[in-house]
């Protein structure tokens, strides 16, 4: 599944492209790419059309496209807002041009200074969604996400929490929120609600940088263990953006179909029985929430017991 590293390099691809853009049409060719929509396509083809795109922002694995108010208005009151669950794809295509393979949704649109051009939303396996969702005010009173200044977030997106880029980010309050938990560590760092964006690839490769063992108990790190696990998510996370994120094959790619490289900077994830490149013994596999845990057991190792205090 596609994580923030992913979903940014499609962001910054969309933001040149859309920001200021007029929506000329739109048109769904499979309503199940509609699903956090509350409408049906026709609805959303009409409430679409003719609206200006301000901005591409992103909270977490989430996309948004932040609209113009229909009306007189001084904020944007409403937002396209994409997920693209495990193969769902953002393309930036020329007017007219062919229908991609596993094509849902096709926005046309008029940019003042780019022309015009084509959003297309394909996704092989339908588990992504696009929808048009209400903006209402974030918790915190901070922009709401990456690519968007304003103190607003669409509502589906409300409960995710902010990722270790996001300027509003508290290392303080995730430290406290990890005293109180007894899950291992992995399993908080998925948990979206508590820190967004860190999916299976880049929890695994955190660790093993950190060299933290992913069944810790979260609240058996000391304050130096968390800061130090923050700071190698954050370095992880900026090398995959770097790199263009990470793809195992065709359905991870860019919004000009490109692929990124990260694959070839992994440690552990992926590497089952290769030695590890800190101390050299194998790299092991176990399962994981159906999931998989990729570690080394010399460098990541079980503490023999949980402090009393910080």
């Amino acid at each position: 599944m596609p994580e923030l590293p992913e979903v940014e390099v499609v962001r910054a691809g969309l933001a040149p492209a859309v920001t200021g853009a007029l929506v000329l049409g739109a048109t769904v060719l499979d309503e199940r790419a509609l699903t956090r929509h509350t409408g049906d396509g026709a609805e959303f083809e009409a409430r679409l059309t003719g609206r200006v795109v301000l901005s591409a922002a992103r909270r977490g694995k989430f996309l948004w496209l932040p609209l113009q108010p229909a009306t007189d208005g001084t904020a944007a009151t409403d937002a396209v807002v994409g997920h693209l669950g495990m193969s769902g794809q953002m393309l930036l295509r020329a007017p007219g041009a062919p229908m991609e393979r596993h094509e849902r949704v096709r926005i046309d649109l008029a940019h003042p200074v780019h022309g015009e051009l084509s959003v297309v939303f394909a996704d092989q396996r339908t588990f992504g969604s696009l929808a048009i969702d209400d903006l209402i005010p974030t918790a915190d009173a901070a922009a709401g996400g990456q690519g968007w200044a304003e103190a607003s977030v669409p509502a589906q997106v409300a409960h995710i929490a902010r990722d270790p880029l996001d300027p509003a980010f508290s290392d303080g309050a995730f430290r406290r929120t990890l005293d109180r938990k007894d899950s291992a560590i992995k399993r908080v760092l998925l948990d979206q609600t508590v820190v967004s964006g860190v999916g299976n690839i880049y929890a695994d490769e955190s660790l093993w940088a950190a060299r933290i063992h992913p069944e810790t108990p979260a609240r058996a790190l000391s304050t130096r263990a968390v800061k130090r696990l923050l700071a190698e998510v954050r370095h992880v996370l900026e090398k995959a953006l770097a790199e263009g994120g990470t793809s195992f094959d065709a359905q991870y790619v860019n919004v000009n179909g490109q692929a990124g490289y990260f694959a070839h900077s992994l440690n552990a994830y992926g590497r089952t029985g290769e030695p590890c490149p800190r101390c050299g013994r194998p790299i092991v596999r176990v399962s994981f929430t159906n999931r998989s845990s990729h570690f080394c057991p010399h460098c990541q190792r079980m503490p023999r017991s949980l402090p009393v205090t910080r």
